[in-house]
């Protein structure tokens, strides 16, 4: 734990890292609730909640880098006070507004949303020294994953033990109140040289989006694919069991595996790349689809893989901050928000359609496969860069390789 304690006692990460937990809170609650509200109250299927959240994380996906570029050129509080906002507006008048209505404005609300994970990892960036870094955004995806844990609990809870119409209010006052503080308190995005350095033009987005940042990028689209593969392949499976009751214990476990493994990533002093750490993450998932009933065997065999989850996002995330400028730091970390949306909207119906046509097992196998496949295309990308570059250009593609493995 000592590399831990080092970086919570710089000044500013302890604060920083529990107030983005606090603003991640009511964005994890929002698919569940919302789903809760369309199916129960509205009296619509999982077909029409599906739609509007498919909007709602398109919406993110596109505005993210846009929004990014915003946090670049003018600052973080203004856009924390048009995103906070407009995200309190949109989900208090969500539990008052027809389904047609809410399809509508599913997709710019969804651009507007505070783009808590984002800015948590500038922050991350700006307070701690390169050295340490990778132990920091550890720490945030370990914080991430606790609020992915805590998040859609509250919201069912709530939900079912008031009601739908509560529950959508307080994501909607959680949004406002979270980002009047996060207005106020105006945690620093870029390091203190960065920001005493004269500004210079922004620039050209083909200067830096790099092949080698492209390859970072495909391999977070699919890691996401294996993970929203992976939970929708054990919802499945279970289902098929008729022991659908346990999969909040499963879905725990597999939450507390991927702590363990954010914890041994981060403190390690020669941790795996991203590459293959993404490569474990999809080969381990394969397996899992030869096993069926009980529940806890499942949850066992699932381990193996989660263990890969927590420390590929954070190997992403530091790729992702090593390849980018720092003037252009919130565009790219939006950009690597869009993959993640990218990864996830593409893994729920691929893997469905296996399981659809074949049975549950099957859509681990999909999962991984899929993964395995974004990882190879990351992986010849970046490949067929450096071939093409002489031997001189060998210190400028050094970053690359770290990013890809």
């Amino acid at each position: 734990m000592r590399p831990y304690l080092t970086v919570l006692r710089i000044r500013g990460v302890p604060t920083s890292i529990l107030l983005m937990f606090f603003t991640r809170l009511p964005m994890t609650a929002m698919g569940i609730t919302l789903t809760l509200h369309i199916v129960s109250d509205l009296g619509r299927g999982y077909g029409a909640a599906g739609l509007v959240g498919s909007a709602t994380m398109a919406g993110t996906a596109l505005g993210a880098p846009t929004v990014g570029r915003l946090i670049d050129r003018h600052g973080l509080r203004p856009v924390v006070a048009v995103c906070g906002a407009a995200s309190a507006a949109f989900w208090v008048s969500t539990p008052h507004l027809p389904f047609e209505a809410l399809l509508v404005v599913a997709l710019p609300a969804g651009a507007l949303v505070v783009p808590a994970s984002s800015i948590a990892r500038q922050v991350v960036t700006a307070l701690v020294p390169p050295g340490q870094r990778r132990t920091a955004y550890s720490l945030d995806t370990i914080s991430l994953e606790t609020s992915f844990m805590i998040g859609p609990a509250v919201g069912v809870l709530v939900s079912t033990q008031l009601s739908s119409t509560v529950a959508l209010t307080g994501i909607g006052v959680a949004f406002g109140v979270l980002a009047l503080v996060l207005y106020l308190t105006n945690p620093p995005i870029r390091t203190a040289e960065e920001a005493a350095a004269p500004r210079t033009a922004r620039p050209p987005i083909l200067s830096w989006l790099t092949p080698g940042l492209v390859a970072t990028l495909l391999i977070a689209v699919g890691a996401l694919f294996v993970l929203i593969g992976t939970e929708l392949a054990a919802l499945a499976t279970l289902r098929a069991a008729g022991e659908v009751s346990w999969t909040g214990v499963v879905i725990a476990v597999m939450c507390v595996a991927s702590l363990a493994g954010g914890l041994v990533h981060g403190a390690v002093s020669r941790p795996l790349s991203q590459l293959r750490l993404m490569v474990l993450l999809a080969l381990l998932v394969v397996p899992v689809g030869l096993v069926g009933a009980p529940w806890w065997l499942l949850a066992l065999a699932l381990v193996p893989t989660n263990l890969m989850c927590a420390p590929t996002l954070a190997a992403t995330t530091e790729s992702v901050s090593r390849l980018a400028p720092p003037s252009v730091r919130g565009e790219a970390m939006g950009l690597q928000d869009s993959a993640t949306r990218i990864g996830l909207a593409l893994g729920s119906p691929v893997v469905g359609f296996v399981m659809d046509h074949t049975a549950p097992g099957w859509g681990f196998v999909a999962a991984g496969v899929g993964g395995l496949l974004f990882a190879g295309a990351g992986a010849l990308l970046h490949r067929r860069v450096v071939t093409r570059r002489p031997a001189a250009a060998a210190p400028d593609s050094a970053g690359s390789a770290a990013a890809t493995g």
